[in-house]
């Protein structure tokens, strides 16, 4: 917040409110927006989804079991129901400086120069509740990184077959992805993570297991990683990437090294990594 009529919000490239405002601002003009505070689980779901653009209140509704009452402010922006709503728009041509505060990984994000917002009215209801979202807060977390597992989970399954997707709370909900395949032939795995790392650019380490272990179980992952992994052939680094600028190991420019764990088993030895279970008596 800069004063009483202005603050900053940051617009990330190519999401969909900065392709909206790059195009009011090549024609010189601002952008109609409203922030809406205290609104729905649906809602919050569906506008950190990556949907197409303009298809998140239909996901919302989907969510909602089909139905999402909505109104228009007086600026035309379509609303729903909200605790609070900030009208205004985006100047196309003023910037000024968002931040320092703290992001997803838990640490003070850099701080940039993004488009400011101007605040033309607020409604409210007669005794509102602020939602506050705490950053890197659980809620912070699952909103992050849930709308990545199915993008995830259906670029896997392009190549290999998938069983399951966990964006780890320990990687950020964002930075760190367990991918459990049923594994058909050597290389699998490797593919598995390529793929992964395509549906999710920010996604900085990956881990492929078998379908034998727990992916919501750090303990289990981390005996796959101890018990199936060489480190000379079953990780892969791949320098340069595009990664997240939330990292705060990436460059200034987002680019840091990437890396694929092959915790499966080698499918040629694969009873000797049977673990032993205790018969019930």
């Amino acid at each position: 917040i800069l004063d009483d009529r202005r603050m900053v919000a940051r617009l990330v490239p190519p999401r969909h409110t900065y392709l909206m405002h790059q195009k009011a601002s090549e024609n010189g003009d601002p952008l109609p927006i409203a922030v809406a505070i205290g609104v729905s689980p649906a809602v919050l779901l569906a506008a950190s989804s990556r949907v197409p653009q303009n298809e998140e209140f239909r996901y919302a509704s989907w969510l909602s079991g089909g139905e999402l009452e909505l109104w228009e402010a007086e600026n035309g922006v379509p609303v729903p129901h909200a605790e609070y709503v900030i009208e205004g728009y985006i100047h196309p041509e003023e910037r000024a400086p968002e931040g320092p505060f703290v992001d997803i990984t838990g640490t003070y994000d850099r701080v940039r120069y993004e488009p400011v917002i101007y605040v033309e009215r607020v409604w409210m209801r007669e005794d509102p509740i602020y939602h506050a979202l705490i950053p890197a807060s659980g809620e912070h977390l699952v909103l992050m990184g849930t709308p990545y597992e199915p993008m995830i989970y259906s670029r896997v399954s392009e190549n290999v077959e998938v069983l399951d997707v966990h964006l780890t709370p320990g990687g950020c909900s964002y930075l760190h992805c367990v991918v459990k395949i049923r594994k058909r032939t050597e290389g699998d795995a490797k593919n598995a993570g390529i793929a992964a790392l395509s549906a999710h650019p920010s996604l900085k380490h990956v881990v492929i297991v078998d379908e034998d272990i727990d992916i919501y179980d750090p303990r289990d992952v981390e005996y796959a990683i101890a018990t199936r992994v060489r480190g000379d052939k079953d990780i892969v680094l791949i320098p340069g990437s595009r990664g997240s600028s939330l990292d705060p190991m990436a460059d200034e420019e987002g680019r840091t090294t990437k890396m694929i764990i092959d915790a499966t088993k080698e499918l040629k030895r694969a009873e000797e990594f049977e673990r032993a279970k205790i018969p019930e008596v």
